[in-house]
């Protein structure tokens, strides 16, 4: 009965093959069939069924989506190398290299799936990513062979694994089907992960679709027939049919909107398939003359495509009965690519070579770039999947070239979209030709012009705002570059002090033949970790001199300076003293840069290198650094009597660049009993400044005090505690 069934499969998938592809090689996809079951043989998948199935079911799917053969015959053997004893050699020496390239591809992804219980999920998806980028069709046989794990899932006895397995066809593959634009293939893989993971809501969404077919079905016949109807009248020819969205995207749509399922009034869409594109625009015309058009809800995506190559025309109207009806409007070879994607040009280039190249599509290209900037899988993954999940908007450069972007991205997004160089040396922005502030999020339609300067480079506080993994991994590599420089130059100079006031020279050749010892690969290195407090300049002394007693002479220099405090305080001479409790005394106390705590918040100390402290308020983003090493930690509180001291908080505000405005924040500060003791202005344009301006205040309570006294001022935009990213 196996063998039987199996013989079913074969004469199946060659029927396909031959219909898209009547010149298509059966013989080899026969020869490929006999040789996958010949290996694969006693071997059992969880449903039981002989293994070789699988191969036969993954290679029908690719089959319908009309791939050539030798798409066909890589999902045949796309498991023979993991699961059995046959190799690379003899893959390529019985199929050719074109085959056994394709299988390698596969079997890579294969094994770092199998692994990615025990692995990162991120470094797994970034080796997926190098894959697709050398042949697309990897990802094709990937995308069918998940498909038909989802379709036996239930065959697994973990719901911890098929959960897993679930969430991962939701976050990855799936987004990546529509990457490529297999719409049919996504919406597979959706409702099959939704199924698995939403159980409930799944089943009640499918009963609430049978009973909307129960009763009705004679309206969705009845609108059909009255869209083709009037399209006739008009002599368009055209198919008009009525399909229902998908239960994922049923569920989907009802958490967006947040309504239920009986308010959704979308839920069976209308397609119209007519000839060309001028056909798509009059039969728009007319049903717009016929029916009114709900306002807000046309969108032109043949004017203005999908990244993937999706085009369609969409618009809802009061169809018949007075009901609001979708309608999506295309050519029959958009309808093709819109269900098939990147597989429907093997149907519409066929005796032609097609260009399996993944680099050919700019998002591939994007995401290749940001692998090489990454410094880790996980970073590469979260800008990916931020990359993936988000809407567009469509923008223009001034000579009309068309950008797209997530919903939401900004000036600096597209200056990195236009071009990485555009977007380290941008300056400032026009929009519609007027100058906005960079964090400005872009709409649909707007006209983005990107003032460059030589001299300007990525700042860090552009990554609080931007969207787009492109330009946040530009500007965390640029700043990475930059404070890894910063570091090395600064460890280098407390090295070089450090051997001074030890009265000896210090020589790069003996920090070189200690480098070993130290377990830094070299010199950059070294100096980075002693700028960076990763390590100390007295363990880089001790390598080098390791018999060496350290000198007196700072402990001496100490201890005086100890004496001549002691002196002080016993003639009578005023302290400066810290008023924070949980201290002990002696140590040295400093307030972090990071978030400027001050009296009336709750803080925390960390314990630095050399016994120091830094006083963090107690949601301050850095201390997310120390989350391992809870001995550095200590318990620490404001005296009762700190308001006798002054301290510094940080705002970041935005005021009219306008005579008098200066004027005005120097006034309403010190009106509110503040005083500035530093202000830097971080961007001007002709319309207003941005500036991080340093407040000397007794309190939090207080600084909110002058804060809302300026948020008063006309002439201030905006005003917000700084905090360091």
């Amino acid at each position: 009965m196996t063998s039987v069934k199996m013989e079913e499969g074969l004469s199946r998938l060659i029927e396909t093959l031959k219909k898209h592809h009547p010149d298509a090689d059966t013989a080899l996809v026969e020869k490929a069939h006999a040789f996958a079951k010949k290996h694969h043989g006693t071997q059992l998948r969880a449903s039981g069924d002989p293994y070789y199935h699988h191969p036969i079911a993954v290679a029908q799917i690719l089959a319908d989506f009309k791939l050539d053969t030798s798409t066909i015959i890589t999902a045949i053997l796309h498991d023979t190398v993991e699961d059995t004893d046959v190799t690379f050699e003899d893959i390529e020496r019985e199929f050719g290299k074109e085959i056994s390239k394709l299988v390698d591809g596969v079997t890579k992804l294969t094994k770092l799936e199998l692994q990615s219980e025990d692995t990162k999920q991120a470094e797994n998806f970034r080796k997926l990513l190098i894959a697709i980028s050398e042949d697309l069709r990897v990802l094709l046989v990937k995308l069918a062979d998940r498909i038909h794990n989802m379709r036996t899932l239930h065959f697994i006895a973990k719901p911890e694994k098929r959960a897993r397995i679930a969430h991962e066809t939701m976050e990855i593959f799936a987004p990546l089907a529509e990457r490529i634009g297999v719409q049919k293939m996504k919406d597979e893989l959706q409702d099959l992960a939704f199924r698995e993971l939403h159980g409930e809501e799944y089943k009640s969404i499918i009963n609430r679709l049978e009973y909307l077919r129960s009763s009705g079905g004679k309206v969705v016949d009845k609108i059909v027939a009255d869209l083709k109807e009037t399209l006739i009248k008009a002599g368009i020819k055209a198919y008009v049919s009525g399909r229902e969205k998908t239960p994922y995207s049923i569920w989907r749509k009802m958490g967006m909107k947040n309504v239920s399922f009986e308010q959704l009034t979308d839920i069976i869409a209308f397609r119209t398939i007519v000839d060309n594109i001028e056909d798509c625009y009059k039969t728009l015309g007319i049903i717009h003359a016929t029916y009114h058009n709900v306002p807000g809800s046309f969108k032109d995506f043949i004017s203005l495509p999908k990244e993937n190559g999706y085009r369609s025309i969409h618009t809802v109207v009061m169809g018949p009965d007075h009901q609001r009806i979708e309608i999506q409007i295309r050519s029959k070879e958009m309808h093709d690519i819109a269900e098939f994607g990147v597989a429907a040009h093997w149907a519409y280039k066929q005796g032609q070579q097609f260009n399996t190249d993944g680099k050919q599509y700019r998002w591939v290209r994007e995401l290749m770039t940001i692998i090489e900037q990454a410094p880790s899988a996980e970073e590469f993954f979260e800008h990916t999947k931020m990359e993936m999940y988000h809407d567009q908007v469509f923008c223009f450069t001034p000579k009309g070239r068309l950008i797209a972007l997530p919903r939401g991205a900004t000036p600096v997004d597209f200056a990195f979209a236009v071009h990485s160089e555009v977007g380290r040396t941008c300056v400032g922005a026009k929009v519609n030709g007027r100058i906005i502030p960079l964090r400005t999020q872009l709409n649909n339609g707007d006209q983005v012009e990107i003032i460059r300067s030589k001299s300007q480079k990525p700042s860090p506080t552009w990554e609080k705002f931007v969207v787009t993994g492109k330009a946040r991994s530009e500007i965390r590599r640029y700043v990475r570059v930059e404070q890894k420089s910063e570091y090395i130059q600064l460890g280098k100079n407390i090295l070089v002090k450090l051997f001074k006031e030890e009265g000896l020279e210090m020589h790069e050749k003996d920090l070189v033949q200690v480098l070993p010892l130290l377990e830094k690969q070299d010199i950059e290195e070294l100096y980075a970790a002693v700028g960076e407090g990763l390590m100390s300049k007295a363990e880089v002394l001790k390598a080098v001199y390791p018999d060496r007693e350290v000198a007196t002479k700072r402990k001496k220099l100490s201890i005086l300076n100890r004496l001549k405090r002691h002196k002080e305080e016993e003639s009578g001479e005023k302290k400066l003293s810290i008023p924070i409790r949980g201290i002990a005394p002696g140590m040295a106390v400093h307030f972090a840069g990071c978030c400027h705590p001050l009296p009336g918040e709750s803080i925390v100390g960390i314990v630095n290198t050399g016994k120091a402290i830094t006083i963090h308020t107690a949601d301050c983003h850095e201390l997310e650094r120390y989350v391992d090493e809870p001995e550095r930690w200590i318990d620490v509180a404001w005296e009762d009597d700190s308001n006798s001291a002054v301290f510094v908080g940080r705002l970041k505000l935005s005021l009219a660049h306008e005579t008098g405005s200066l004027g005005t924040l120097a006034n309403t500060v010190a009106k509110a009993g503040g005083n500035i003791n530093n202000l830097r202005i971080v961007y001007r344009s002709t319309e207003f400044y941005e500036m991080l301006v340093d407040v000397e205040v007794k309190d939090v309570k207080h600084l909110a005090n002058v804060m809302a006294s300026l948020r008063a001022k006309s002439a201030i935009y905006s005003v917000e505690r700084y905090v360091k990213t």
